[in-house]
């Protein structure tokens, strides 16, 4: 496949960027899409220029490091992550425009990397549990609704890449919040912090500058671990529960 890659380019946080043309050839539709911005960079570091910055770990679909928009959108046109999406997804010919995560929240920090620390406040203030574990407990020590745990489950899956708030209008990060309390929540051991936990994880989100919910459902579209949208009303119904137990 021969293709046309159109990436943004940033030196650093405080200078200017834009769009730069890149010809790529020999291109095989078995590749990722990571993989073709090796391809890219080995062509770049031998004409002796700086190669494209982008963030990637595992190229598993595991860890959530990698993302960038493709085309417009997150991850591409695939629900999946960006490590996973394959160039059999594109023509040859093809002009492909790709550029970071676009949020007030995630500061560009060269190229396609973004400053992701964002979510790790949100985590820290109130993604845990105080109830003392000790050491493992039999799997049927502390019964759980199987509707309880399937739920708790299916939000834990949240790898935190970030692709909900590219891909809202507002920039919010509603879907990823709601994820990280949904899934304690829901869990006996998440109890005694039901309440405070939500109060502090909301107020870290609005805090951070990520933009408010207006339910345009972007973020569930774009999520690569099909985190449910019902996770959001949950989020507001926590809250308003808890805002209005006067623990603020």
């Amino acid at each position: 496949m021969k293709l046309t890659v159109r990436i943004w380019r940033q030196p650093g946080p405080e200078a200017k960027g834009g769009m730069v043309d890149y010809p790529v050839d020999d291109i095989s539709p078995d590749m990722s899409f990571l993989e073709m911005l090796d391809v890219l960079n080995e062509q770049l570091i031998l004409a002796g220029e700086e190669p494209v910055a982008f963030d990637h770990d595992c190229r598993e679909g595991i860890c959530g490091s990698c993302g960038v928009v493709i085309n417009g959108r997150a991850h591409g046109p695939q629900q999946t992550t960006t490590c996973q999406l394959h160039m059999r997804t594109f023509q040859d010919g093809d002009v492909i425009d790709v550029e970071p995560w676009r949020s007030k929240a995630f500061p560009i920090i060269k190229d396609l990397v973004v400053d992701r620390s964002a979510f790790d406040r949100i985590v820290g203030s109130g993604g845990y549990i105080t109830a003392p574990t000790g050491s493992a407990p039999d799997a049927h020590a502390t019964p759980v609704p199987k509707k309880d745990a399937d739920l708790a489950f299916d939000n834990a899956t949240c790898i935190g890449c970030g692709a909900c708030v590219a891909a809202c209008p507002n920039g919010s990060a509603m879907l990823f919040t709601s994820a990280k309390v949904t899934h304690l929540n829901l869990l006996p051991q998440g109890q005694p912090e039901r309440e405070q936990r939500v109060l502090d994880m909301v107020g870290t989100m609005d805090d951070e500058g990520f933009g408010g919910c207006t339910n345009s459902g972007e973020c569930v579209g774009s999520c690569p671990k099909g985190i449910p949208f019902a996770s959001i009303s949950n989020l507001n119904r926590e809250f308003l529960h808890a805002s209005r137990s006067g623990r603020d």
